[in-house]
């Protein structure tokens, strides 16, 4: 990479860099989840289903509202780019961006992952999550980043100058096009940024560039979410396998990740509702 070129300091340059950080969102401000409610509500909880994702490949699954979704290591450490859509209206999708405002570069229990405009509300909220122990490590790497967009074969080509067809975008347009059969070129524009599941990533200290470091991901690990609204999800069992050495290819070991499905005990979430979508009047100042 080359290096950045740097113009001359201005004379009071160490005067505006001495400016304080003003987080851009105060959590408090953000209306109140429910997370006690659905604390409760889990425990009582009945899998009704499951959905395995292969290696190198996506799959999709629904999950009704009220209900509690995981996703799982199952055979080896393995990373996962999740989609989310409201399952009635595609056009309204999970906002990698805003949630990263709203909360941190990388998400764990108690987060919500929120719509796009105009809808901005959560589609899902994080409930449980067996590596939030991990934090920041001395890399300045966490868990879960909400910061990464998705391998995809685009880039691939621009850097390596190959096709290579498994990459975690083509992955999610296969999934996403057989279960609702359109067709791949339709599909591939509802394919969104996503949530890196397990992968451990951060920014070099120096040039701050995106890195990944091996996931410690190991069998039996879970991140729980429960379905704010009825969601479409699309999962990708990623071809970098734990992203500790290599991204997109073949040689990479890889393992399948599995979607549990839960519904809550009968009258659990009593008086729950799901959130409506953004009461902005969307006139923009017309």
């Amino acid at each position: 990479m080359n290096a950045r070129h740097r113009s001359s300091p201005p004379a009071d340059a160490a005067e505006r860099r001495a400016a304080q950080p003003v987080v851009c969102y105060e959590i408090d401000q953000l209306p109140p989840s429910s997370l006690d409610l659905y604390r409760a509500a889990r425990e009582g909880m009945t899998k009704v289903a499951e959905v395995t994702v292969a290696p190198r490949d996506g799959n999709t699954f629904e999950v009704p509202a009220g209900s509690f979704f995981r996703i799982v290591s199952v055979d080896g450490p393995q990373v996962g780019d999740l989609n989310l859509w409201n399952a009635h209206d595609l056009s309204e999708r999970f906002f990698s961006g805003k949630t990263r405002q709203l909360h941190a570069t990388h998400v764990s229990t108690g987060d919500r992952l929120w719509s796009t405009l105009p809808g901005l509300r959560p589609l899902a909220t994080i409930t449980h999550d067996t590596l939030a122990w991990y934090g920041w490590d001395d890399d300045g790497g966490g868990v879960h980043d909400v910061i990464g967009t998705r391998c995809d074969p685009y880039t691939n080509y621009l850097l390596k100058g190959v096709d290579y067809h498994h990459c975690c975008h083509s992955n999610l347009t296969r999934a996403l096009a057989t279960a609702r059969n359109m067709p791949l070129s339709e599909a591939e524009l509802h394919v969104h940024d996503v949530m890196n599941v397990f992968m451990c990533t951060g920014f070099t200290r120096d040039t701050h560039q995106y890195f990944m470091k091996a996931s410690p991901v190991r069998p039996g690990d879970f991140i729980e979410f429960f379905a704010e609204i009825d969601l479409l999800g699309a999962l990708s069992a990623c071809p970098g396998g734990d992203c500790g050495s290599s991204h997109s290819d073949d040689s990479t070991p890889c393992y399948p990740l599995r979607i549990e499905i839960f519904s809550p005990a009968a009258g659990a979430l009593q008086g729950w509702t799901s959130p409506e979508r953004s009461a902005y009047s969307g006139t923009h100042g017309l």
